[in-house]
């Protein structure tokens, strides 16, 4: 890459109007000499394999040597770069803060020596784009991975590895490897409650998340080591003793509500497909059509055949909103659940429009019994299905921003630009 001093003025480009599906943050310190070919070679990365919208954001911690003034002329100068800054040093703080304040529904870690393959991004982000994972991480110990580096630094992650295993009952094969993802969600939910702003930091967020329950990805790189890797090992391996002490402590105590973070999570899955929402509306819509001819049957004496209609209708449609809302298209919380029963309400009318006119239009043609009555008014509703569900897919229920192009996006096919 030419330096900043001898490329031409950038061409204004807009910013995109959604959030970004991927930020891929790079925290640096002191990164003066490697920062700039390296966020250049991810951002052309991703501007030619990687179908989902994605910045890069450098995460600058206290750096002294003139990469926090880089930092900001990259973002300045290249579209789809931003540059934060923190006041202190650790990798770990410059991740929780970047990652806490990114807008993006994907986050992921890399250092900035770049020595994973960059090949191994999509398989990285997949399972979290489309909702399978919760994490994912990148391991050079499993099967498949293609490692280059010395026997000494062989021996140490092996060995911190092992010691993970045995003390904190980690299963993830490599806790140390720097390519790591983890959606939004899960991060808003975990970054809190992990303590450590330093090396520690990625450890204790895998085990915390192995405990939760969550689901973690891995995945085979290949990795070149970076020979002039300026890691404290003595300095870095004490501070993980000491990590893996407190975090066994607050297991043992019981301290981390991480039962209730993992079924909090774990409630919040991935929108549905279209098959699936079908099939878990039409077990809904059964459900609510043996209750309206229940209602109606012990409502038609008292209240006459179009009031016990509009009664047992309101009753099930009200249930068939709230039912269709968690269960058909995975809506969980109390945000715009008003919205979404008004709304419902609105679908109700069309649909007691129908029915209403069908039994009308009976009783003008003939004196029909009660199960004539019922036989058409179940037949009016079973027709009136297809629009409730259009209406609620489309209208009700309907994804935006970074939930629609998650939805969009999971299933479309890796490598192309944009």
């Amino acid at each position: 890459m030419t330096s900043l001093a001898q490329r031409p003025a950038p061409v204004p480009v807009p910013e995109p109007s959604r959030p970004p599906i991927l930020d891929v943050v790079i925290p640096v310190y002191n990164e003066v000499a490697a920062l700039e070919t390296s966020v250049g070679r991810v951002r052309e990365f991703l501007d030619e394999h990687v179908p989902y919208p994605a910045r890069v954001t450098i995460a600058d911690n206290a750096s002294t040597d003139g990469t926090a003034e880089l930092g900001a002329d990259l973002a300045a100068d290249l579209p789809g770069v931003a540059f934060r800054h923190l006041d202190a040093k650790g990798r770990g703080r410059a991740l929780r803060a970047t990652w806490l304040a990114s807008d993006a529904t994907v986050l992921v870690y890399m250092d900035v020596d770049l020595s994973t393959d960059l090949s191994a991004l999509m398989p990285l982000v997949a399972p979290l784009v489309s909702g399978h994972s919760h994490l994912a991480v990148g391991t050079r110990l499993a099967r498949g991975s293609r490692v280059v580096r010395g026997p000494r630094r062989e021996l140490i992650s092996r060995a911190y590895n092992l010691l993970l295993h045995g003390a904190l009952a980690l299963r993830v094969s490599d806790a140390q490897c720097g390519f790591k993802a983890i959606r939004a969600d899960a991060a808003r939910e975990l970054l809190p409650l992990v303590s450590d702003d330093g090396w520690f930091f990625d450890s204790e967020l895998l085990v915390l998340a192995e405990r939760a329950g969550l689901r973690i990805h891995e995945v085979p790189v290949d990795w070149v080591d970076d020979p002039d890797s300026r890691v404290d090992v003595v300095a870095t391996a004490a501070a993980d003793l000491r990590g893996i002490v407190r975090v066994g402590r607050d297991l043992l105590t019981g301290r981390l509500p991480l039962r209730e973070v993992g079924e909090h999570l774990r409630a919040d899955r991935a929108p549905v497909g279209l098959t699936g929402q079908i099939l878990r509306f039409a077990v809904v819509g059964a459900a609510s059509t043996a209750a309206f001819a229940l209602l109606y049957l012990m409502l038609a004496g008292p209240l006459g055949p179009q009031g016990a209609n509009f009664a047992a209708l309101l009753i099930t449609a009200l249930a068939n909103t709230a039912a269709n809302r968690r269960l058909t298209f995975g809506v969980r919380g109390g945000a715009g659940v008003w919205r979404h029963l008004g709304q419902g309400l609105v679908v109700f009318a069309l649909g007691w429009a129908l029915t209403a006119g069908s039994l009308a239009w009976l009783h003008a043609a003939t004196e029909p019994s009660r199960a004539t009555e019922l036989a058409v008014l179940v037949l009016a509703n079973l027709t009136a299905t297809i629009l409730r569900f259009t209406l609620l897919r489309h209208w009700v229920f309907a994804r935006t921003g970074p939930e629609a192009a998650v939805s969009a996006l999971a299933a479309a096919p890796v490598g192309g630009g944009r």
